[in-house]
Order: C-alpha cells, then structure tokens, then sequence
C-alpha cells in the first residue's frame, strides 16, 4: 500500500467554533492540521476584519522600504537577493504593479501561472512592499485579530517588556506579480498566521514538518557555501528551490492557492514558500501555543547577521515546563526536537537577551566583552578548581544518561559530548550531542 503523506487541509468553521481564536487553532491540531505544515481557513461571513473596505486613496501608508528581488540561479536552485528601493505610498506602488514591466502576465489557469512563474524567475526583478509596521484591521476587532491575537507569545512582552515587529505585532505586505517568500520557516520556529486582505491570490508551497530536515539536508548540499558560511542560512530567507527538485529528491510538498479573504496557518518547523499572482496585500504576524515551547527550545539560529529575531526561552519554560527548568538551565534537558523523535541531545540553555535589531546587539555585545573581561580576571582564583568541577559535571551527565530510557537499537555515544566553555558566563553549559 502507497504511503499517504500529509496534505493541506481547508477548515470552514461556523462562526461560534470560528470566534475563540487559541481553542480553533487546538481543534485543527487535533484533526491533523499542523502535519502538513499549513493550513487554510476560510472565515465565516460574520467575521469582517475592515468594515471600511479597501479605497486605496483611504489608506494613507507608506511603504517606506520597497525591495527589488533580483534572483541568481538556475534549473530549480536560486537564491534571492533584495535591494532596498526608496518609499512608495501604496497608491504609487500599486502604479508600478499595474505597469507593463511588472503586470501579471495573461494565463490559463493557476498551473499555467505557476509555470510561467518558475520559467521567469530570473527576469524582470519584481519589488516587494514587505515587512511594513503596521494593521489594516479595525482595532476594535475582538475576533481573530491579527495585531491581537492573545497567544502565550504575549509574554514576551509582558515578561521582557518587548514588542518585535512582524512577530509579536503585525506586519502588512504589498505583493506584486512574482514576488516571493523564500523557503523558510518562521522565526524561533513559532506560527504564523497570513490574512489577504484584497488583490491578487498567492500560492504556497509547504513541507510536512516531519521532512524539514530533510529540505535543509537539500539546501545544504546544493548550496554548500551558503551553508559553510552559516548553518542556518535558510533563516536568511533567501532560497528558492522548485517544485521539480522536491520532485527529484523525494520530499514530500503540498501547494495551495490563498484567495483574497482566506487565512492561511503555518505551524512550528513547517517549511513553506511561495509567490503572489499580482498586486495584492496581505497581513501576518506568529503566535504560539504550549506546543510550540519544544520546538523554540530547540530552533536552530543564525548567528552571523546582528538583526535576527532571538527570544529568550525562559519565561515559557518556567510556565509550560516547570519539571524540566533547573536542568534546562544546567544544560542538562536531554530529549528529542518533535520532528526527530531518534536523535536525543540537549536542549540549548537560555539566551541572555530578547533583542531585534542592531542597536540591542552592540549593546549585547559591550555587555558580553565585559563578561569576558571579568572572567579572564577571575580565571587564577579558579584555576585549582577547574578539575574538580568538571569531573562533578561529568558524572552528572552519566548519571543523566543512565536515567534515560534509551531507544530499542539506539546505543547511546558519549565520545561526542562536547563543552561551549568559552561561553560559560553567559550561556551557562552549552552541550551539544551529536549521535
């Protein structure tokens, strides 16, 4: 029998199953939604998200960093690079989608548009209107509200006094034909949720979360020096990668059309990309759930650009997973990534910071040089001890190890236990184990 692989599923919920937003998102989780990666809603009529509509001379937004994506590649691999353009109000940016250069090309069907879409990919760089500050749903709205949706990702906020823009608050995106989200999943591997507002559809590609790491395996060897230069630079959201090379190397994807007024869901590690048919605007923002909490434990990160989102597990852990905190914080909590249940390593220990852009990391980093300093001057009253203290960490990990249950065929390899104590003063133990 041929194995059934995940596929999209398309909810069409009654308003009263519709309007408590966190209970939907557990229902769909127990129909099977989240295996595929994404998932489609269609809103009841009740629910009305802008009672004004969408005059584009009544919403006074500026873009105020357009992006042109210009596209290297060939035969299903590209990579993506945007070029900042100057500001453009929605009216002049809708102006350019319209134009001849940019307008959306006349097509049969969605599977003709998708062709041409891959056919000219490298051509005609489109400008994206993405990632604007900002909500074009009433603030007034208590339903499924994308600036609001009241999720455990709130404690961020209210734990760390932290707003991140696009993940805590809403982003709104002005597409074009052929603009494209790259492969990618979210950051700290949370939820997202994507509302269109109005304009032209956008297909989606997405990727059971269960063969995530096979796609990174993919990007890793068909772009090796992206990948020496850093190991999660699928976080970059740069990589385009065709359906025909899933195809080719035997990774399960599902693709879907959003039409305007439709909300798609993407859940923690799943893979997903796409493109717009032609003008449009859409609104997103993440969420979690206490589901979500194992995966942001363990979301792999970028640490060669100074602008990447990096929220600080410890607020959830100290509430969703209190049994596993004092460990968590020795570098000790050894288990699995959800979507790896054979390969048993340590969860990372927390993060000292919450920070979004530039400035919060200098300051970070000052913070850290000065760690280090302090450190360096401590080491000679240390130094006798050193010994002692490691073989008292060891046997604590043995002792660790020994109380786990260990898979049937799967020995356990202490030889590739390793020690990050460089950055001990402010990453506490970091272990990583490889099996």
């Amino acid at each position: 029998m041929k194995k059934t692989e995940p596929r999209i599923m398309v909810f069409t919920p009654t308003w009263e199953k519709f309007k408590d937003f966190p209970k939907f998102i557990e229902y769909m989780e127990s129909e099977g939604a989240h295996k595929a990666g994404l998932a489609k809603i269609i809103p009841p009529p009740e629910w009305v998200p802008r009672k004004g509509g969408y005059n584009l001379d009544e919403i006074n937004l500026t873009i105020p960093a357009p992006i042109e994506q210009q596209v290297n590649g060939m035969q299903g691999l590209y990579q993506q690079f945007n070029l900042q353009t100057r500001p453009k109000t929605v009216k002049q940016f809708y102006e350019m989608a319209m134009s001849e250069r940019y307008t959306t090309p006349k097509y049969f069907d969605y599977a003709d548009l998708e062709r041409k879409y891959w056919k000219n990919v490298t051509y005609v760089s489109p400008t994206y209107g993405a990632d604007v500050s900002g909500s074009l749903t009433d603030p007034d709205l208590k339903e499924w509200n994308i600036n609001s949706l009241g999720t455990i990702l709130d404690y961020v906020n209210k734990d760390y006094g932290v707003s991140i823009s696009g993940v805590n608050t809403a982003y709104l995106y002005f597409g074009m034909w052929k603009t494209s989200f790259a492969w990618h999943t979210e950051d700290m591997d949370l939820y997202s949720i994507n509302y269109l507002h109005f304009g032209a559809p956008k297909t989606w590609y997405a990727i059971p979360p269960k063969y995530g790491r096979k796609l990174e395996k993919l990007a890793n060897s068909a772009f090796p020096e992206n990948y020496k230069a850093c190991p999660a630079f699928l976080r970059h959201k740069m990589t385009l990668i065709s359906p025909q090379i899933l195809r080719q190397n035997n990774i399960p994807f599902n693709k879907i059309t959003q039409e305007p007024g439709e909300i798609m869901v993407t859940f923690p590690f799943g893979y997903h990309a796409g493109f717009n048919h032609g003008f449009n605007c859409a609104e997103s923002t993440n969420f979690a759930s206490p589901r979500w909490v194992e995966y942001g434990k363990r979301a792999s990160q970028c640490h060669c650009r100074s602008d990447m989102v990096k929220i600080s597990m410890e607020t959830f852990v100290k509430r969703f997973q209190p049994e596993r905190y004092e460990k968590w914080l020795q570098g000790m909590d050894f288990g699995c990534h959800p979507e790896e249940p054979d390969k048993i390593c340590a969860a990372p220990p927390p993060s000292l910071n919450v920070y979004t852009g530039p400035e919060e990391q200098a300051a970070v980093a000052e913070e850290e040089i000065e760690e280090v300093e302090e450190a360096e001057g401590e080491v000679h009253a240390v130094v006798e001890s050193e010994e002692d203290e490691e073989t008292k960490r060891q046997n604590e990990l043995k002792r660790c190890w020994e109380q786990l249950d260990k898979p049937l065929g799967q020995p356990i390899d202490l030889s590739d236990v390793q020690e990050n104590a460089k950055k001990m003063r402010f990453h506490t133990n970091l272990i990583l184990l490889e099996n």
